[in-house]
């Protein structure tokens, strides 16, 4: 074996393991959940009482933050994630859902449309912080771009619209949502080519390539086809059910996209040089950054 390969077995990234299936949960949940209120708010003008879409979002949000509650070390110091509000997005999260749950009690308790508004305009400030803690993980290539943090938003706004036409079970005019449910699906979609191209121009570790190539095809044509072609023929036909089925296939690919992202494809950056050293008068050689690709395949 060669120096370099020496050097380079060493300098391997690894998948990362300080946030598992949990705190996955937090993103998952939390983002439906936060979406939902935003697409509760867009429906609340119908005239119908909508409170339970209420309830199932602030229970969302209320999962995945006990889920990442589970997941810390020593969680009878939870309350030390507010000392940080100034540098950190996870103390802006804990912040935010203080108004959220208290802005959603209101409408439920109150049902006054400003109420929802302003418990959906909180929803979509607490995705965006969601977004902006993966993205803060610099260590993590794929977590890192700027485009991650688009696609996060745009996946939890879908979500919540596919939850919303999933109540069409309950409310049939719901199914009229189709449209926008396609709409923001159509969004996901080039968010996720974005995101994907922006993975291309750096390079990221074999692992994330690997763990994208695994659910590329199925998300796209699960996740983003079959639903928009559901999701427009409910709203053209009033068929709740299909819209009920295309609401139901928008969340659960989003979600399972965002548990792919932080327990599958998350690598460490690893090392790399830009040249090899050598011993004694000879050149330095080749830089190395072992275990990368360019992510041709994705």
């Amino acid at each position: 074996m060669s120096e370099s390969q020496q050097i380079g077995d060493r300098m391997l990234p690894r998948q990362q393991k300080n946030w598992d299936a949990r705190a996955a949960a937090n993103f998952i949940c939390g983002g439906a959940g936060g979406g939902l209120l935003l697409a509760t708010a867009l429906a609340s003008g119908r005239g119908e009482d909508l409170r339970p879409l209420v309830v199932v979002a602030l229970a969302l949000v209320g999962i995945g933050l006990f889920a990442v509650w589970l997941e810390i070390g020593r969680p009878w110091r939870a309350l030390n994630v507010y000392f940080n509000p100034s540098t950190s997005w996870m103390t802006r999260e804990a912040i935010m859902a203080l108004f959220l749950f208290a802005s959603g009690a209101a409408a439920v308790m109150f049902n006054l449309p400003a109420a929802f508004w302003v418990a959906g305009l909180l929803g979509l400030v607490y995705v965006y912080c969601q977004a902006r803690m993966l993205h803060a993980n610099k260590g993590i290539p794929a977590w890192r771009h700027a485009s991650c943090a688009g696609m996060i938003v745009a996946t939890d706004l879908a979500e919540g619209v596919g939850l919303l036409c999933a109540g069409a079970l309950i409310w049939p005019g719901l199914a009229s949502f189709g449209v926008l449910l396609a709409a923001l699906l159509a969004v996901r979609l080039l968010a996720w080519w974005r995101y994907l191209a922006s993975l291309r121009s750096t390079g990221v570790p074999l692992g994330t390539s690997k763990a994208f190539d695994a659910v590329g095809f199925r998300f796209v044509w699960l996740g983003h086809v079959a639903p928009a072609v559901l999701g427009v023929a409910a709203s053209l036909t009033g068929f709740s059910l299909l819209a009920v089925l295309a609401g139901v296939l928008a969340a659960a690919t989003g979600g399972w996209f965002k548990y792919t992202l932080v327990c599958r494809a998350a690598f460490t950056q690893g090392f790399a040089l830009p040249r090899t050293p050598s011993r004694g008068k000879g050149s330095a050689g080749q830089g190395v950054q072992p275990g990368w690709n360019s992510v041709r395949s994705l």
